[in-house]
This record gives structure tokens, sequence and C-alpha cells, in this order.
């Protein structure tokens, strides 16, 4: 099949609203094949195709590194390059992908996680303290649906490098998107220094659209901060 067949085969099953179906089928494609047209799909503007496309983008490159680790790690920086102001581009869909990736991937959560946490963090003059802060508040909500997906499947490697105080800055964002998803990240962190701040957000019945267990469903940023500390009293609990 040309290159061009299965991009467009690939883009038909991303409309599809079975993500087991989607995924099972691109399965039967070698993983360095349909990469490319996945990389259109994270771009897309309808919800179902770019949200199926970060989830595939995520087995993908997962089976991709299984066989060739380097060839994964190119694809990880190039979405890194996508969202560098140099690329010329924007990097829609890019902090998803990255984090769907290493959610799937152990060994490449270990060597790109900092970068991921790096998107929340400002550039500085002490020592290492390098950032590659996110201005844009649309690739923010990318960039902290990302961390809460990171959250869920591997929460420690965030823990341990202080990304859970990154996020409280983003409660007090102007988007209602972003506030939301910067609580219900602290929330599946279980981060209790964090309460207080979200407990602000309480009474914000601002509306958005989250993915969550593989479909779209519209919350508002009070729902999410409720249910974020309801996980963080679960932890309390259990202490």
């Amino acid at each position: 099949m040309s290159s061009r067949a299965i991009k467009k085969t690939v883009l038909r099953l991303l409309e599809g609203g079975d993500v087991d179906d989607i995924l099972a089928r691109l399965d039967e494609f070698p993983a360095k094949d349909v990469i490319q047209p996945l990389f259109s799909g994270i771009c897309r503007v309808e919800e179902q195709v770019r949200w199926n496309a970060v989830r595939a983008m995520g087995r993908a490159v997962a089976r991709l590194a299984a066989a060739d680790m380097e060839g994964a790690r190119v694809i990880m920086r190039r979405l890194m390059w996508s969202l560098n102001e140099e690329s010329g581009g924007i990097g829609w869909g890019a902090p998803e992908a990255m984090a769907e990736i290493m959610a799937q991937h152990s060994g490449l959560a270990g060597e790109y996680v900092h970068i991921l946490i790096s998107y929340m963090r400002e550039d500085g003059e002490e020592l290492f303290q390098h950032g590659n802060f996110l201005e844009n508040e649309v690739l923010q909500r990318g960039l902290l649906w990302g961390v809460g997906r990171m959250a869920v499947a591997r929460p420690r490697m965030l823990l341990e490098r202080g990304a859970a105080d990154d996020l409280v800055k983003y409660l007090q964002s102007d988007d209602p998107e972003v506030r939301g998803l910067a609580a219900r990240a602290l929330g599946l962190l279980r981060w209790e220094r964090a309460a207080e701040h979200i407990r602000g957000l309480l009474g914000d019945e601002s509306r958005l659209r989250l993915y969550e267990d593989d479909r779209v469903r519209a919350v508002t940023v009070a729902d999410l901060a409720r249910r974020a500390l309801d996980r963080i009293r679960q932890r309390e609990t259990a202490s």
C-alpha cells in the first residue's frame, strides 16, 4: 500500500467511535508507516479525530520503540521541535502526544518526562534552571491534559521531579480549561498542599470539554475541583 493510501486509511479510521477497534486496526500496519498520518491527526480540529490520533500515536510510538528505540526518540524530538519557536509551527497536539507516548512506554518516559515538565517552567539564571514555558493557552491546555495523563500512568516520575508545585500557578489562569485541568492533575497526584488553592475553584461553573476514559464530555471547573479534593481527602484518610 502506498504512503498516500495508508494516510487516507488511517485518517478514515480515526473518524471512528471505537478506540479499541481503531488501535487494533492500526496495529495491522508497521508502526513507522502510521506515524506520519497520525501527526496530521493530532492537529485536526475535530475532537474525535484528534483524541483518537493522540491515543494511536502513543501506541504506535511504543510499538516502534520496542523494535527501534532510536526511531522512537526521533519522533519525540520531532514533537519537541514542533513546540520550539524556531520551528515556525505551533505544535498543536504535541504535548498530549508526548504524554500518551510516555504513558505507554516506560523507557521513553524516563528519558523525556523532564521535557514535559519543563514546559511548565520559566527559564532562569540559576544553573540547570532551563524551562521551556509555553505561553499559548491552547498549548497549556494540551500540556496540562498531558501532565494529568502522566499523573495517572506514572505519578512518581512527576512527584520526584517537583511537577506538582509547577501546577499550582495554573489554578489562577484566565483560561477555565487550564484552571480545570490543573486542578484535575493535582487531584490525580493527590497533592495535599494544593487543597486550599483548589477550594477556591468550587464556585467556578465555567464549562470545558474533558477527554477521559476514551471519550469527551462536558464538565465544569467546579466539577474537576470537587473530584480533585475528593482524591486528596482519600489520601489523607488512608494515611
